[in-house]
């Protein structure tokens, strides 16, 4: 069973952030997850600009960018120019005006164009956007703190997208609550990647290596 783990950085021992990077490089994380909060969309503040920045210029894995930000056409520049050509770039439709402008600007700068869906936005609010991009991210929790408890009404909206990804072109990643139970009950059902917290990844006093290779060899 194929399926791509991310690793989400906000959860990460920021005391030795170049050293939890290099351990997840070498485990074989195959990109990472970079949550950014402004305090408005979402009600904490996560990461920033310079961590994004630090973390693109000490791998060559791919940046899978998160912005829970409120009208993110204004200030995406800032993150566009410090990223690299294929890095995944998610908006929120519910943040933006005009989002299809927005992931425009994503396209013209090389990244991938992606979206990250609320637990409470429902797919036919967002079917033209599905055109545009090439992953939707879905929320299995309110975003905006780690750790949260799952809503179970999401597994209905995955399984529509996965309905829909072959014929509109686009991958569907899970975000939130994610444990082992989760990728065995959604990898076969056709979700393309995992975002990886604290359920799973990190704060488990094992190497991510020994942890990366048992969440790869879990049985279906």
């Amino acid at each position: 069973m194929s399926f791509k783990i991310t690793a989400s950085m906000m959860c990460a021992n920021y005391g030795h952030l170049a050293r939890e990077v290099k351990l997840l490089d070498e485990g074989g994380i195959d990109s990472f997850h970079i949550d950014i909060m402004d305090g408005r969309f979402v009600p904490n503040f996560a990461m920033s600009l310079n961590d994004m920045t630090y973390i693109a210029s000490v791998t060559k894995k791919p940046l899978d960018v998160h912005l829970m930000v409120e009208r993110p056409y204004h200030n995406i520049d800032l993150f566009l120019k410090n990223l690299r050509k294929g890095d995944v770039v998610y908006i929120h439709p519910e943040a933006e005006y005009h989002p299809s402008t927005t992931l425009q600007k994503i396209i013209d700068a090389g990244m991938i164009p992606a979206i990250a869906i609320n637990p409470g936005t429902s797919i036919e609010t967002v079917m033209e956007m599905l055109v545009i991009v090439k992953r939707v991210l879905v929320m299995s929790v309110n975003p905006g703190n780690a750790g949260q408890m799952y809503l179970p009404y999401v597994g209905k909206k995955v399984k529509k997208l996965v309905d829909l990804k072959e014929e509109l072109d686009f991958e569907v990643y899970w975000d939130g609550a994610c444990g082992a139970d989760k990728i065995i009950e959604f990898a076969p059902q056709g979700v393309d990647g995992f975002v990886l917290g604290t359920t799973l990844l990190f704060g488990k006093k094992k190497p991510y290596g020994d942890i990366l290779k048992g969440i790869r060899e879990l049985r279906f």
